[in-house]
């Protein structure tokens, strides 16, 4: 709780997924500024490009290796591809980090779902990351690298609600898959860490906002959000403190109490259970 900071980017390849926009490039951005060498990971190149730009012009010493890869990450063939080019300016060693930032959410009644929307919902919130992860245990296990991977899920991967059939799911199974990993990895000396953000007003939230059904907007009014840079920072708060979990507002903190599973706690807890034993369950009418 008191230890400060215990890791730091500087000289450190920094491998972020979903970096071309959002939440992904803000960290990218502190990253930079914090001396790491970054490669950030995204689907389309026009966004990547502009992206780098923008991290060139944060770059603290001409030796930071800034590169940009365009891969679709929720296939293992495409992660696969996208960390091997990552790590071909570092002689082939894996990263020293993972960040998964990458997914999207396109809220929907459940009834409207396709067998399609339905499968892509999964590959934007779950295989997105898990295969990355399973690409980048596989490498820094056979050099012997002590890595850190991280995982960004959601408020939504402790309770879920209407509108969020084809997201929350994903988002509970990231939870799953880190709590797993956290203790296999230990065989590995990776650290796993998980962030739990709110709501993050960015250019993907926009575009939910384009199919969320009325009842969850409405549902979501009290939700205040946070910003890219704000996300940006609980993330890096995360792994530099080494907790294995962190959420970003105190909501969400009474969730991950409530329901911590096989997570670590912190001090706090007993306070975070007494105030969530009343929480007021959604009405159905």
């Amino acid at each position: 709780m008191f230890g400060g900071n215990k890791w730091v980017p500087k000289g450190q390849h920094c491998y972020v997924t979903g970096g071309s926009q959002g939440t992904g490039l803000s960290l990218a951005l502190i990253l930079v500024k914090q001396g790491a060498h970054v490669s950030i990971v995204a689907r389309d190149a026009n966004k990547l490009k502009q992206a780098v730009e923008k991290l060139e012009q944060a770059r603290q010493n001409s030796d930071q290796i800034i590169r940009w890869y365009s891969h679709s990450l929720s296939t293992y063939e495409g992660a696969a591809a996208a960390l091997e080019e990552a790590c071909k300016p570092f002689g082939g060693r894996a990263p020293d980090v993972i960040f998964n930032c990458a997914g999207s959410s396109r809220p929907a009644y459940f009834i409207e779902e396709t067998p399609e929307t339905f499968k892509t919902g999964m590959d934007n919130t779950y295989w997105v990351q898990a295969y990355t992860a399973l690409v980048a245990s596989k490498m820094m296990a056979r050099q012997k690298a002590k890595g850190k991977i991280v995982f960004v899920a959601s408020t939504l991967a402790y309770f879920s609600m209407v509108g969020y059939t084809s997201y929350s799911p994903g988002k509970f199974a990231l939870r799953g898959l880190a709590e797993a990993l956290r203790s296999e990895f230990q065989l590995y000396e990776i650290a796993v860490h998980i962030y739990y953000p709110c709501t993050i007003y960015t250019p993907g939230y926009i575009e939910e906002n384009k199919t969320k059904p009325r009842i969850t907007a409405k549902i979501e009014e009290s939700d205040s959000g946070i910003t890219p840079e704000q996300a940006a920072e609980g993330i890096l708060q995360c792994v530099q403190r080494g907790k294995f979990q962190h959420a970003s507002d105190w909501i969400t903190s009474l969730f991950r109490s409530a329901t911590r599973g096989a997570g670590p706690g912190d001090v706090l807890d007993p306070l975070r259970n007494l105030a969530s034993w009343n929480v007021i369950e959604l009405p159905v009418k």
